[in-house]
């Protein structure tokens, strides 16, 4: 008997806690290779303040671009085991490691300086400009607008003044 309860209540004060594991959602299973199992291409950010490109999948090949700033959105366009080749904005390819790379979404403000608008609307009260180059953080897109946030400024944006963001993909706070 005591044996038995000895198994038992060690299982049960775990029972919540598995509970909730199994209610939580997930993304996307990574497979046994390494590749995330999400679909390709996509938007990234990459995550640490330092990160290098690379020539190919491997810390062997030389390092083509340093990237120096967090947050800059990348587009996975190919997936080897647990490098990601990668274009960014200016169209430079090369691989990186996953594991600096984030799935937080951010977006280069692109070409003019950009008006941002109180809501979805050009009609709507422009509430701030903003820089071509701007990185910013891209909290939703709906239809042909994206709400974006820097500084702790915040507004909406056609997205098609964006990099970072494909055509017609929802994004969602």
């Amino acid at each position: 008997m005591r044996l038995l309860i000895a198994l038992i209540l060690p299982a049960l004060s775990l029972a919540p806690v598995l509970a909730l594991a199994a209610a939580a959602p997930v993304a996307a299973e990574e497979l046994a290779d390494g590749r995330s199992g999400l679909a390709v291409p996509r938007f990234v950010s990459i995550k640490p303040s330092k990160a290098y490109l690379r020539t190919g999948p491997g810390e062997n090949y030389p390092i083509i671009w340093e990237y120096v700033r967090a947050g800059l959105p990348v587009e996975v366009i190919k997936e080897w085991g647990i490098w990601r080749q990668l274009r960014d904005s200016d169209g430079t390819t090369g691989w990186m490691n996953k594991n600096l790379l984030t799935g937080e979404r951010h977006a280069i403000v692109t070409r003019n300086i950009r008006t941002l608008y109180e809501g979805p609307d050009l009609q709507a009260r422009a509430v701030w400009r903003i820089e071509p180059g701007a990185v910013v953080s891209v909290t939703l897109c709906e239809a042909a607008w994206c709400r974006i946030t820097r500084d702790g400024k915040g507004g909406y944006i056609p997205r098609n003044q964006l990099w970072g963001v494909y055509p017609t993909e929802s994004i969602a706070d």
